[in-house]
């Protein structure tokens, strides 16, 4: 599956109560809160498993994470097809814009427009 192969099906499952698919409020606020949710994950791995760099993830942590992580991209191709663009072309610019950072020796420095 390719993503716009993916936005076309996720949209399938697009229910926006009282909203327009245009409304940028209601995948807005849901992106956060996956986002936060996968935070939320990590922070408790982190307390409850004493996750440290190097600790090696159980099977069922990883598939918790994976599960969040999808519900973050419905929510990024929500917002794209908000927007009227296909999820690939979001993919494109954002490689197109980390490629020219890395390229311009800036991929770690700080600000939006580097």
């Amino acid at each position: 599956m390719n993503f716009n192969e993916y936005q076309e099906e996720a949209m399938e499952m697009a229910v926006y109560p009282g909203l327009r698919e245009t409304d940028l409020t209601y995948p807005t606020l849901g992106l956060m809160g996956e986002a936060g949710e996968v935070a939320e994950k990590v922070k408790k791995l982190i307390r409850n498993k004493n996750m440290k760099r190097g600790y090696s993830l159980a099977e069922e942590d990883k598939e918790a994470l994976v599960k969040e992580l999808g519900d973050v991209l419905w929510y990024v191709a929500a917002l794209s097809n908000a927007l009227d663009f296909p999820l690939e072309h979001v993919a494109i610019v954002n490689i197109n814009k980390l490629r020219d950072r890395k390229e311009r020796d800036v991929i770690k420095s700080e600000g939006d427009n580097r």
